[in-house]
């Protein structure tokens, strides 16, 4: 497991953030980046918008398809310009980013699960 205090980690999942706070640890992605707009982009005629609750779908089907870590202390808190996961568990919420990231690397993969998300 990767130290998520660590330079290298924030590194390995940006353009994603890291927070920490109060025992309270927290995976971002402030929206105004553009990070895959052309994912989202594709399904913007039944109103996606590749906004905070747009990503926290994608990340739905991606715990529920992919993900085989525990994910059982996720919150999310997404607002149209964040997307926020957050958990008391840094441990597990780190081994989630940096699955998640290295996914987003994968457009074909990223876009095949986007294609069943939800509008929420």
């Amino acid at each position: 497991m990767m130290d998520y205090t660590s330079e290298e980690f924030k590194r390995k999942i940006e353009p994603f953030q890291w927070d920490s706070n109060n025992g309270q640890y927290t995976f971002y992605l402030e929206i105004r980046n553009g990070y895959l707009t052309e994912i989202f982009q594709k399904r913007a005629d039944e109103g996606f918008l590749g906004n905070g609750y747009d990503w926290e779908a994608l990340v739905e089907i991606f715990l529920a398809e992919i993900y085989e870590g525990d994910d059982d202390s996720f919150e999310f808190d997404s607002e149209a310009d964040t997307f926020i996961v957050y958990s008391e568990d840094g441990n597990a919420l780190a081994d989630f980013a940096l699955t998640f990231r290295e996914a987003c690397n994968d457009l074909d993969l990223i876009a095949d699960l986007f294609s069943r998300a939800e509008l929420n």
